[in-house]
């Protein structure tokens, strides 16, 4: 509707034909290479934490998922959430699956910003870098979707349109580490270690646990019937000490990491 609007419609219709133009001239060019990395592997809740293993005995540890739990007051008709809840408890002797994903569309973007660079071509440059962002989105998207139908095939039936999807009318969530359902970027760490990210596709995380390069999304995929969406909230200290103590870390450290989502009288 924006096209269309009075004031701001002639410089937005302008921006959507630039970035068009630039769009097709990505792809005729072959500027930019996409990349992805995932697993499907087995999982147990045990408590917040969400344990993954290397095959189906459940023996064999390969790493720990950490969540955060909500504490905010409820009117007691809704349950204060955390993404362990949804993958089956360790004593209930079932054997669940949570997935881990990596994925970049940004695979040669530098070198095409250095060149543009020596052009002086800033606004090409913010424009290329924004189409990147959303074509790494739109990967994530659709390697959900193929996750969901063929290759972990919960949903094998699913026959959604393109608004359906927008509206995310699918079973299941790809949540991601710094987001409000999993707050804690140093949870990536996890992600990229059981994806070997670098190695094989040539992601990685710096120290600020930001990704590169930066046109790139990771996360989880959960596929219970009843995921959702979720912001954890603020919490109290008596939360991040246990988490840093699940995690094995300093509780300085995960105050600094989560001093955002930490309670006022904490912080």
């Amino acid at each position: 509707e924006i096209l269309k609007d009075p004031t701001y419609g002639k410089q937005a219709q302008q921006l959507f034909d630039d970035a068009n133009e630039l769009l097709e001239r990505i792809i005729r060019e072959r500027w930019l290479e996409a990349r992805a990395r995932f697993a499907i592997l087995p999982a147990n809740s045990v408590g917040d934490d969400i344990e993954i293993f290397n095959d189906l005995s459940g023996e064999s540890l390969l790493a720990s998922v950490h969540t955060l739990r909500q504490q905010m007051q409820r009117n007691g008709k809704r349950p204060n959430l955390a993404l362990a809840d949804y993958i089956a408890p360790k004593e209930s002797g079932l054997t669940d699956y949570l997935g881990f994903f990596v994925v970049t569309a940004g695979i040669g973007l530098e070198v095409i910003i250095e060149r543009m660079q020596k052009e002086h071509n800033d606004y090409q440059i913010i424009l290329l870098k924004a189409l990147a962002d959303r074509l790494a989105e739109a990967f994530a998207e659709l390697l959900h979707a193929r996750v969901r139908k063929e290759f972990w095939g919960y949903a094998s039936d699913e026959q959604l349109n393109n608004d359906q999807i927008i509206a995310e009318e699918y079973r299941g969530i790809r949540p991601a580490p710094g987001y409000p359902a999993c707050p804690d970027h140093t949870e990536k760490e996890t992600i990229f270690d059981l994806l070997q990210a670098e190695k094989t596709i040539g992601v990685k995380l710096t120290e600020s646990m930001a990704m590169q390069p930066a046109a790139s999304v990771s996360g989880y995929y959960f596929a219970h019937p009843k995921a959702q969406y979720f912001g954890v909230g603020k919490i109290g200290m008596d939360q991040l000490i246990d988490y840093a103590r699940r995690k094995g870390k300093n509780v300085e450290t995960m105050k600094r990491w989560l001093s955002s989502i930490l309670l006022s009288e904490n912080a």
